[in-house]
């Protein structure tokens, strides 16, 4: 049975962890996740590209959107330019789903869900209205000529509109302008023809240019070599003075330059030496301070570790006799406060006890008290009798000299005093200040008040 429960559980925490498992959605690189559902957030979807999420089930649901690009052509026809003139514009954008986040929510809520074809159709849309709208702002002279311009404006306002619905254009490809008037292959036609003459112009003014400058060049050959030779001649001449004197100066600086490579060399020597100096110094020094520093890890290091040590242990130590002093004092607490309610306790239920007494007694706390003695009354007489019930009398010797005046002996003498010497009942209560009622007893000699004498009895007798 305990088997059985045990392949249950793990059969359960299999399945439940597989659950987790399915609901934990990684996004590839080429789209984007969207979580929609319980978002916890103001957006109505929450996208993720390049990550990992978790699904809550029930909760929350998720879908893909695709980043692939979308090619779209565009050839559009009869568009207005500037200048009223009809132009045919065949193009071709290509676009995508951006990875922006604010255009991401965009996609997400606009684009999810639809095919590439829906998408593209979308698309084409924008891209003709707003196309038409650049070419309406320009001349055709400045679609046809400056295309960067015009591809610049298409993609400024192309790029506007489709962040709207969540999408990003990548690429803009103007294949040819046409117009339906032929404006733009006449402007060919002029540049055409304005470029062959101006070709045809610069040949002749080559031709020219070669003619004049080939006889000018002739007569300048003439010029030159004959002041070439005579130029020859001089320099050849200056040409050996130069060589004297550069042979001249090439010894006096030999020689400096000697004097100047010995000195320095001396010089480089007792920096040299000097340097090697100073690193001994600065190793000197580095030694020392290294020492140092060893001693003093070995020292001062060890002494401030059994200093902290040891105040460490003293706060310890202290910290254990406050606990301990702590624990004795609320053992002690506890032990006079269990005593106080004890008692307390006990006094409570005498004294609900002596209310009740008072209460049975008709109120009147005297009868209260004689009813607690006439309960106790066993007690006192027996603790009365265990006075003298232990007194053994090993010898007793009685000089008896024969009967006394009211006839006993003194033998009955001895006797009778022995037990009056136990205190009577009615002392002890006159000690402690009561008085027993009537019907315990009277003394002899002793007369309740208003009780009649003698004489008034046997006078009651006689009345009788």
């Amino acid at each position: 049975m305990e088997l059985y429960l045990i392949l249950i559980i793990v059969f359960v925490v299999i399945v439940t962890f597989s659950a987790i498992l399915r609901r934990y959605r990684r996004c590839p690189s080429d789209k984007i996740l969207v979580i929609y559902g319980k978002t916890g957030r103001k957006a109505s979807a929450k996208c993720i590209h390049g990550g990992a999420a978790f699904i809550w089930p029930v909760f929350q649901n998720f879908a893909y959107l695709d980043l692939k690009p979308i090619s779209i052509e565009c050839n559009l026809q009869n568009a207005l330019s500037k200048q009223n003139i009809r132009v045919d514009v065949p193009c071709r954008f290509t676009v995508g789903i951006s990875t922006e986040p604010e255009v991401m929510t965009n996609a997400a809520e606009r684009l999810l869900g639809l095919s590439t074809e829906d998408i593209r159709s979308i698309a084409t849309d924008i891209l003709f209205g707003q196309l038409r709208l650049v070419i309406a702002t320009m001349d055709i002279e400045e679609i046809n000529s400056d295309r960067d311009k015009f591809l610049a404006s298409v993609s400024a306002n192309v790029e506007a509109e489709l962040r709207k619905i969540g999408l990003k254009l990548i690429n803009v490809n103007v294949t040819d302008i046409r117009d339906e008037s032929g404006y733009i292959e006449a402007l060919g036609k002029e540049a055409a023809a304005k470029a062959i003459n101006d070709a045809k112009k610069s040949v002749a003014e080559q031709n020219r240019f070669g003619e004049t400058g080939k006889a000018m060049a002739d007569k300048d050959t003439r010029i030159n070599v004959a002041s070439a030779d005579a130029d020859a001649v001089k320099g050849e001449n200056s040409a050996k003075i130069e060589i004297a004197n550069s042979d001249a100066l090439r010894r006096q600086k030999t020689a400096e330059a000697d004097r100047l490579a010995v000195a320095a060399e001396k010089v480089q020597a007792a920096k040299a030496l000097q340097e090697a100096y100073q690193s001994e110094r600065d190793a000197e020094l580095a030694r020392a301070e290294r020492e140092k520093a060893t001693q003093q890890a070995n020292i001062v290091v060890a002494a401030e570790i059994d200093k902290e040590k040891l105040i460490i242990e003293a706060e310890a130590q202290a910290e254990q006799a406050r606990r301990i002093a702590k624990g004795e004092a609320d053992a002690i607490f506890a032990k006079m406060d269990a005593q106080a309610r004890g008692t307390m306790e006990i006094l409570t239920k005498q004294a609900a006890g002596f209310a009740q007494t008072v209460h049975a007694a008709g109120d009147d706390p005297q009868k209260a008290v004689l009813m607690m003695i006439a309960d106790k009354l066993p007690d006192i007489v027996r603790t009365q009798v265990e006075a003298v019930k232990g007194i053994k009398f090993d010898k007793v010797t009685v000089w008896d000299n024969g009967s006394t005046k009211d006839g006993k002996t003194a033998t009955a003498n001895f006797l009778s005093g022995l037990m009056g010497s136990i205190p009577p009942l009615q002392d002890l209560f006159r000690t402690a200040g009561m008085e027993l009622p009537d019907y315990l007893g009277k003394k002899a000699d002793e007369q309740p008040a208003g009780a009649p004498d003698g004489k008034q009895k046997k006078a009651a007798k006689k009345e009788e």
